[in-house]
């Protein structure tokens, strides 16, 4: 098969998707992590439609020194009765400084006529013309047929003719859209065949997702020819989002035998997706193929026992490749097989023919019976095997504590004083010596923080440099209202790594206890175990 061309648009098609906002500097970080990755073409906006991406393009002019990828500036074809070289848009597209540009235009006679409520023959001297003025720059031009699918299955004869003015004007390439995601595969492979017989230029595919066939239909586009292929990260655009480059680009080379990028720059994968996660201020999307979290995780204890077997028993590729790992998750459904691997993730090794790994599966049943859940709790599972061994010392334990909370009349008129007044007491041992400290803070769970740490830093003052990143509560029988059992996930960060934790009981605070100390203490024994 050809060689294929990939076409990021993550920085303006993905930033169309809502609730995100990427700021210049993000664009800037996201196109070199984008090029490190080995993509063709990085599409960095629309210049000259808002300033951001006008001085994107501007400041990429100067300090976004691509090493494989080539930078695209996206616009549209000319306004209707405007002169092409009078038009303010395709006047910013040669201001912006590319040398290769994507131009959008109708290939939906009804697109056209409703729409733009322009005639048939107006769009596509509006298409040629366009594509003329920039070509004739000495500047590549890709053409964007917009809606073509649904344009084809309405006026099929009008559809492939755009194509073809636009490709007599000088483009390039024609990228056949299905803009608004509701094609098939079926509907993709039969347009994609006839325009491969109207036009000579190549062909490329831009898929939507509207109806969970993005990356499907992209693949069939590349089956039957397309060697010019358009999608984002992770799948972010507007609605449900784009075709997903994140499987798109594995498929095609592990599948299709397609060397797209390099074995190298797939490795690469999972850590651009979380990255621009991060810059999307999204949390990662934990079940997307290849690059969540969950990809290639493993709860049931048929699957764990057989994985330890052969490595392929229940993943359809070595997540290696795509720079993920697995991960063998602990519940209730788990068997000794479970138990033994996520021990030995841990540091620790339990027999095979001994009872520790059946002991802590049935602890695990019981717990998980009582509230607590371990699959994004791995820390506290570390901790449940590292206290099961004989001779665990803990590195502080408990005496008690006590936590206030008093509400008070408000005597300031500061909007953030609420009048509610935390504070916890604690007592904590650490080898003879018993602490007794106060703190107070913005809720109990913060106080009972702030006390356990006063306490604890005289002897552990690295604890200073870590931090409460996240705490959610679930109620786990809301039949019963406040009685119920509250289930409380905890997770800290020290800056290099993050951790997570899990504390039940009906009572909150003491959940969030259980929670708060397993964080403190996997942190430290951890640090303990690193350092030796």
């Amino acid at each position: 098969m050809s060689k294929i061309w990939l076409y990021d648009t993550t920085l303006r098609d993905g930033a169309q998707r809502e609730g995100i906002s990427f700021t210049v500097a993000d664009k800037l970080a996201i196109a070199r992590k984008l090029d490190d990755l080995g993509v063709q073409y990085i599409e960095g906006g629309w210049p000259g439609a808002n300033p951001k991406d006008s001085e994107f393009f501007a400041i990429a002019r100067s300090e976004l020194n691509l090493q494989n990828a080539v930078l695209v500036a996206f616009g549209s074809t000319r306004r209707q009765g405007v002169k092409a070289e009078d038009d303010p848009g395709l006047r910013a597209l040669l201001d912006s400084g590319v040398k290769t540009v994507t131009l959008v235009g109708k290939c939906s006679a009804r697109q056209v006529t409703q729409v733009l409520e322009t005639t048939l023959e107006e769009n596509i001297e509006m298409v040629a013309s366009s594509i003329r003025y920039i070509a004739d720059k000495g500047i590549t031009v890709f053409f964007d047929a917009e809606h073509f699918f649904d344009g084809w299955k309405d006026n099929k004869e009008y559809a492939l003719k755009v194509l073809a003015a636009a490709e007599n004007a000088g483009a390039g390439c024609m990228v056949l859209c299905d803009t608004n995601g509701g094609a098939l595969p079926e509907d993709v492979i039969a347009a994609v065949r006839e325009a491969g017989q109207a036009v000579n230029a190549k062909l490329g595919i831009h898929a939507h997702n509207d109806a969970e066939l993005a990356v499907a239909n992209t693949l069939a586009a590349v089956r039957e020819g397309v060697v010019h292929v358009q999608g984002t990260i992770n799948g972010f655009g507007e609605r449900c989002g784009n075709a997903n480059l994140c499987s798109i680009i594995p498929a095609l080379k592990l599948r299709m035998g397609i060397d797209c990028i390099t074995d190298e720059q797939l490795g690469r994968l999972t850590e651009v997706s979380r990255f621009v996660n991060e810059a999307a201020n999204l949390p990662p999307e934990a079940f997307l193929p290849y690059v969540g979290t969950s990809a290639f995780s493993h709860k049931a204890g048929l699957h764990v026992s057989a994985l330890a077997r052969w490595k392929s028993a229940y993943q359809h590729v070595d997540p290696a490749l795509v720079g993920n790992r697995p991960r063998i998750l602990v519940s209730e459904l788990s068997g000794r097989a479970n138990i033994m691997q996520r021990a030995r993730e841990s540091g620790v090794d339990l027999s095979a023919n001994g009872t520790e790994a059946a002991r802590l599966l049935e602890q695990v049943k019981y717990l998980e019976s009582r509230g607590f859940q371990y699959e994004n709790a791995e820390a506290s599972f570390d901790l449940l095997v590292r206290r099961a061994r004989s001779g665990y010392k803990p590195p502080f334990e408990l005496v008690d504590y006590l936590v206030v909370v008093e509400k008070k009349r408000r005597l300031s008129t500061e909007a953030h004083d609420s009048g509610v007044l935390s504070e916890a007491m604690v007592k904590v041992k650490v080898g003879d010596t018993v602490m007794h400290t106060a703190a107070e803070g913005d809720g109990p769970v913060n106080a009972l923080d702030n006390a356990l740490r006063k306490g604890l830093l005289e002897f552990y003052p690295g604890l200073a440099a870590i931090k409460l990143t996240d705490y959610k509560v679930r109620i786990l029988e809301e039949s019963i209202g406040t009685e119920s059992q509250v289930r409380v996930l905890i997770e800290f960060s020290d800056n290099s790594t993050k951790w997570r934790t899990v504390g039940s009981s009906p009572n909150i605070i003491e959940a969030s206890w259980l929670a708060l100390a397993d964080s403190l203490e996997y942190w430290l024994i951890t640090r303990s175990v690193a350092e030796e």
